[in-house]
């Protein structure tokens, strides 16, 4: 946990150094702030495995990353943009795609551990809806922060000028969920099978 600490504090101090925008950079840092207070409240009573420690770290740092630079502005990103001849920077469809994929291990973690849905499929059925709920719900609170600041929330929002940004948004985050679920179901299994021995 000490290393955890220590990584975030380390990009969490150099992402608030002269970010692009003050209040972008508070919105899109918040959730991870709120994130690591959940988890210090939690330690004790509930404590997750590693991988999910380290995936929500990993969330973390790419919120940070975008509130820093700002979705759109990410400067690697802008570079694979002009190798590629892409029409926008495509960092916000990281952080979209791990919008679903790092919640379907968590939920994943607390529906297994505390015998919420046994029969698998129906589990990842949940998992999925749940982490398309949670991007759409994200969706809505772009949207309202978009009303109650009016043209400040551009950067915020990060669309580019593409329309079908809030739909696009979504897709990445429920194939990032279903690729979790694959890629991540059998390493994440021994690891809950770990806790229960101990």
């Amino acid at each position: 946990m000490k290393i955890f600490l220590l990584l975030f504090f380390t990009v969490f101090i150099w992402s608030a150094i002269k970010p692009h925008d003050y209040f972008t950079w508070f919105l899109e840092v918040l959730p991870a702030v709120l994130a690591l207070f959940v988890l210090g409240f939690t330690y004790r009573r509930f404590k997750l495995t590693t991988l999910v420690y380290s995936l929500i770290l990993i969330h973390c740092i790419i919120l940070m990353i975008g509130g820093h630079y700002t979705y759109a502005q990410v400067p690697f990103f802008d570079f694979i943009k002009e190798i590629f001849n892409q029409d926008r920077n495509n960092y916000d469809k990281l952080g979209h795609f791990a919008q679903g994929f790092i919640p379907a291990i968590i939920a994943r973690e607390i529906i297994i551990r505390k015998n919420i849905i046994n029969f698998e499929a129906w589990r990842n059925f949940f998992i999925l809806c749940f982490c398309l709920g949670f991007s759409a719900f994200y969706e809505l609170v772009e949207w309202w922060v978009a009303i109650l600041s009016n043209d400040s929330a551009d950067d915020f929002l990060g669309t580019q000028g593409y329309i079908w940004d809030t739909q696009s948004d979504m897709a990445w985050a429920l194939f990032g969920a279903i690729f979790a679920l694959i890629v991540l179901r059998k390493y994440h299994t021994k690891q809950l099978q770990n806790i229960k021995k101990i």
